[in-house]
């Protein structure tokens, strides 16, 4: 058989998503290396995209510092949960088993620029990031193991609010987490909060916006319910950068706005200001 007459083999190019980071504001396009590289955001606009919880720790934390506590807290289905779509518990299982993580916070113990400090980090790939029992249980613990070793909290938050799958009982945990934070706060230890893109529902009408300080990075949507709600609810239209960063900071709700990059260095000096 001659060459012209063998059949071309289909060439094995990797899908583009494979290759290509593609920044969510201003659609450019650049290797996922550089994206990774320059620690999720973008070299043009300078969009902060979302993190995962490890990468965020990896930022945040002390290389080898970070020592992960209850792990084994994670979801309840009390309520048997269906909907359209299939069982709750099938949902949150197909979750853990593609994130690796067992709830929508990962927590431990770590050094952030050489000061002790209780840290927890939303994953947003968990469920949106949802607050459930898990998630409040392991807020509540948290507090109550810096309150025993005298270490400040610092959580970073990431989620679209409560996890309606669970009901009454996710709603609650609104009120135990912030029942938990005053406990820290009466024993005089401080609390950041950092919300980051996106921090909404009740997780922005509770524990995110209790921090001895507020701060966020930029353009990060803040707020409660969706602007679409809002709009249709009081027949107004919106400020354009309405339940941004920007906006939230100049109407006094967020402490600063910090770049990705100095968001360690800025917890680390508020952490010695507090002599800690």
């Amino acid at each position: 058989m001659s060459w012209f007459e063998a059949k071309a083999e289909k060439a094995k190019i990797p899908p583009a998503k494979a290759l290509w980071a593609i920044c969510p504001k201003c659609k450019s396009h650049f290797e996922k290396a550089v994206w990774k590289k320059n620690g999720g955001i973008c070299p043009k606009c300078n969009y902060h995209g979302r993190l995962s919880a490890r990468e965020r720790i990896a930022q945040i934390a002390d290389e080898g510092t970070f020592s992960e506590v209850f792990r084994a807290v994670t979801y309840s289905d009390h309520l048997e949960f269906h909907d359209a779509t299939g069982p709750y518990k099938e949902k949150v299982e197909a979750t853990i088993a593609k994130t690796g993580e067992t709830e929508s916070i990962v927590m431990g113990t770590a050094k952030i620029g050489g000061h002790d400090a209780m840290l927890g980090v939303m994953d947003f790939a968990f469920m949106g990031g949802s607050l459930g029992t898990g998630t409040g249980e392991r807020i509540a613990r948290a507090c109550e193991q810096a309150i025993a070793e005298r270490r400040p909290l610092i959580l970073f938050s990431a989620s679209g609010g409560a996890r309606m799958h669970e009901g009454i009982l996710s709603l609650m945990q609104m009120a135990k987490t912030s029942a938990a934070i005053a406990k820290l706060k009466e024993a005089g230890l401080p609390y950041i909060s950092v919300l980051t893109d996106p921090t909404t529902g009740g997780v922005s009408a509770s524990y995110a916006m209790l921090g001895d300080i507020n701060v966020t990075e930029p353009r990060a949507l803040i707020g409660f319910a969706g602007r679409r709600v809002i709009e249709n609810t009081i027949h107004q239209k919106l400020p354009d950068d309405f339940q941004s960063a920007e906006y939230l900071e100049s109407h006094g709700f967020i402490d600063r706005i910090v770049e990705r990059k100095d968001l360690k260095a800025f917890i680390a000096k508020m952490l010695w200001y507090w002599g800690f």
